[in-house]
């Protein structure tokens, strides 16, 4: 249906309108989104500090009382080291501790009392190890027996294990409202953008409607004045062409009929001849026929005879075949046209394979070089012309050489597609390149069957197609036939059906 010029204004405003208040939608909910997207960012690195530095603040002592503990066993100074080294740190580990920790916990937690713990357990661990040092390993020993150290060591792993274990739900339920955060601004994004693009595509769609409806209106015109005198020139070229293979098919048609013709006429006269003898020694009185006369009948009997009549047997059997092969391309002709979509290269090589044997069998071998895009033809008219030109690409093959076939296709300007099915045959001479085309014509050397109607008929169902046919060739050497098809056979039906 038309679009009016007020209707065009009024969709296009619609659309300018829900395309501006979803991206206004798209851009609000993405600025949300973002904000709770970096305070949930901040509380999660938050917690990963809290828990961090609790871990660290954990190994340390960990570490300084498995250094007194080996030390008080082994009483070996160098167990001493890893207690030097992390008795230092332990305190300032504890101070970057609060500062990361007391802000997320709630008011209640009081750190202080942690640090006294602290503090004493590192008090408890050097006072043990200055006790051993001072020669007295078993009072150090009984030091660590009163279990104060063990005590505080305890209370501070509760500790630890409650603020890890509360980290980690917090980094957890962050990551968790992360994603959700996350899969909330992809799905906005997602439908926000796929209505601009149905709205885009929408007004795009009108846009380009009522533009089409223009410019075709407008080169309406222009398109029955410049296209007239074309399709004129064309239709006049297609009917000369026509007219010519019309003439040349009724003399060819004309003048291999009446050869049949001419032989029965005078293989009849020689019957009427054969006839009198016969009929002289038969109708003669009794006793009255001559020696001569009974050679002569015998003669036209016995040989005569026979051989004028099966003389007429063989133009008869001829003049049939030459009427079944014009009743034969009479329907070819008529068959209406199935437009599809064909895979060129997979259909070739299925032709190729239903005579592979014939190819192995003489040590023969196919190259294929095609790269075209689907066409749309008519399948079984397509097949019958590449199965005829590989027919008789095996059975002209040279004898002297192995059979080298190369079928090819590429695409043309205009919207159309050329196959070429090129052998190292025998070759065809110069002046045989077109009569090969013609009905009931053959060139070369007679020596295989065949009544001379194959490519008479690839180039009939070519034409069909609405393409064309060549031979290049050069005798003893090879062939190329070439065919040129459309990419679309629809076009054709269309153009030839206006």
């Amino acid at each position: 249906m038309p679009i009016s010029r007020a209707a065009f204004l009024r969709s296009s405003a619609v659309f300018l309108v829900v395309a501006f208040l979803a991206l206004l939608a798209i851009v609000g909910t993405t600025f949300y989104l973002a904000e709770r997207s970096q305070s949930l960012s901040e509380t999660l690195t938050q917690w990963r500090i809290a828990r961090a530095s609790t871990v660290n603040l954990r190994n340390a002592l960990q570490v300084a009382e498995s250094s007194q503990r080996g030390f008080l066993l082994t009483n070996d100074a160098t167990y001493l080291e890893p207690f030097a080294a992390e008795s230092t740190r332990i305190i300032p580990l504890y101070g970057e501790m609060v500062a990361a920790v007391e802000p997320l916990l709630d008011d209640d937690a009081d750190l202080g009392r942690f640090g006294g713990a602290i503090q004493s357990k590192i008090d408890e661990m050097t006072r043990s190890i200055e006790i051993a040092q001072s020669g007295d390993l078993e009072g150090a020993i009984a030091t660590v027996r009163t279990d104060r150290g063990k005590q505080l060591m305890d209370e501070l792993q509760s500790f630890f294990t409650q603020t890890i274990e509360q980290a980690d739900g917090q980094i957890i339920d962050a990551m968790t409202a992360q994603d959700r955060n996350f899969f909330a601004l992809r799905l906005v994004t997602a439908v926000g953008g796929l209505l601009i693009l149905l709205v885009m595509a929408a007004a795009a769609w009108i846009v380009w409607t009522y533009t089409r409806e223009i410019i075709a209106a407008r080169n309406e015109v222009e398109a029955l004045n410049v296209g007239l005198e074309s399709r004129i020139q064309e239709r006049t070229q297609d009917l000369i062409r026509a007219n010519e293979e019309v003439q040349r098919f009724a003399y060819i048609v004309t003048h291999d009929l009446r050869a049949p013709l001419v032989n029965i006429m005078g293989f009849t006269s020689e019957l009427e001849t054969t006839l009198k003898s016969i009929q002289t020694y038969v109708l003669a009185e009794p006793g009255k026929a001559t020696d001569d006369d009974v050679e002569q009948a015998k003669l036209a009997a016995g040989e005569d005879l026979p051989e004028a009549i099966n003389f007429i047997r063989s133009s008869t059997r001829k003049m049939d075949g030459l009427i079944n092969a014009i009743l034969k391309l009479s329907r070819e002709g008529r068959r209406p046209l199935k437009p599809e979509s064909i895979d060129l290269k997979a259909m070739l090589e299925n032709s190729v394979a239903s005579i592979h044997h014939q190819i192995a069998e003489n040590d023969g071998e196919v190259e294929f070089d095609v790269n075209v895009p689907r066409i749309v033809s008519d399948r079984m008219s397509l097949d019958q012309i590449v199965g005829n030109l590989l027919d008789n690409a095996v059975k002209y093959r040279a004898s002297d050489r192995p059979l080298r076939l190369r079928i090819s296709a590429e695409r043309l300007r205009g919207n159309r597609v050329a196959i070429a099915v090129n052998d190292n045959g025998r070759g065809i001479a110069d002046q045989d390149h077109e009569r090969v085309f013609d009905l009931f014509r053959r060139a070369g050397v007679q020596d295989k069957p065949g009544e001379g109607i194959g490519l008479a008929h690839v180039r009939s169902q070519t034409r069909n197609l609405g393409g064309d046919i060549s031979v290049s060739s050069q005798f003893g050497v090879g062939s190329t036939f070439r065919v040129e098809l459309p990419l679309d056979l629809r076009s054709v039906v269309r153009s030839e059906a206006k």
